[in-house]
């Protein structure tokens, strides 16, 4: 079969995107290795979003699938697509980038690279990729699916996982544990925000103390030979 297209996925709730919306993707690289891709630049600088994943794979050089995905787009989603590891060639540009917004997309992120940048920074549309291009796809119809589980950066990224955005970088979440992460997070930043470790500081006190990390490198500390 050349064309495939899964099922649709539910949406998270608002105020679940909302909490995640709050916290910085920074602060939830401070608990986890996982979910985070790499290689990947903002085309758009100060790119941030959150948004559950509408997902394509393309085989290279044939986009007919990235079109038919901007069909499907509900507003809030956030375009992932996996070019099969073809990290130089663009399946996205300026013309899908007015579709993509047209349709409430909050978002894009690629594995290839991007055509058309200073029209995607003038429309102020966020765009995640390995870089820029004028090496682009084509309409071949050769074949391509559809909210499929693809890979981005190292990342698996299943249709409908929360793709969070900063100008830090990109994270990918489970839509099962969202709400639970972003209020970890929340409680994470507050505790931080009141620990005030520059205060701490100018005062005359230990920041490795104030962070642990002093007990930590002290309970193995061995004496010089």
């Amino acid at each position: 079969m050349a064309f495939r297209l899964g099922q649709d996925f539910s949406r998270p709730e608002k105020h679940v995107l909302d909490k995640l919306a709050a916290i910085e993707v920074a602060t939830l690289g401070h608990t986890t290795d996982f979910g985070f891709p790499r290689g990947l630049t903002p085309i758009v600088p100060g790119a941030s979003f959150v948004g559950p994943a509408l997902t394509v794979k393309i085989p290279h050089l044939d986009s007919t699938a990235v079109h038919y995905a901007l069909d499907l787009v509900k507003p809030g989603d956030v375009i992932v697509i996996d070019q099969s590891g073809d990290d130089h060639r663009s399946s996205f540009g300026g013309g899908l980038g007015r579709i993509a917004q047209l349709k409430g997309a909050v978002g894009v992120l690629s594995n290839g690279s991007t055509n058309d940048v200073d029209e995607l920074r003038e429309m102020r549309l966020p765009v995640i990729s390995r870089g820029a291009t004028a090496h682009t796809t084509r309409l071949l119809g050769i074949e391509g699916a559809v909210n499929v589980p693809v890979s981005m950066g190292g990342v698996v990224v299943m249709p409908g996982d929360i793709v969070i955005a900063d100008p830090d970088g990109v994270a990918v979440l489970d839509p099962a544990e969202a709400e639970e992460i972003a209020d970890e997070m929340s409680r994470r930043e507050a505790r931080l925000r009141a620990r005030d470790s520059f205060s701490a500081v100018r005062d005359g006190g230990s920041f490795s103390a104030l962070t642990g990390a002093r007990t930590k490198f002290e309970s193995d500390l061995k004496d010089p030979a």
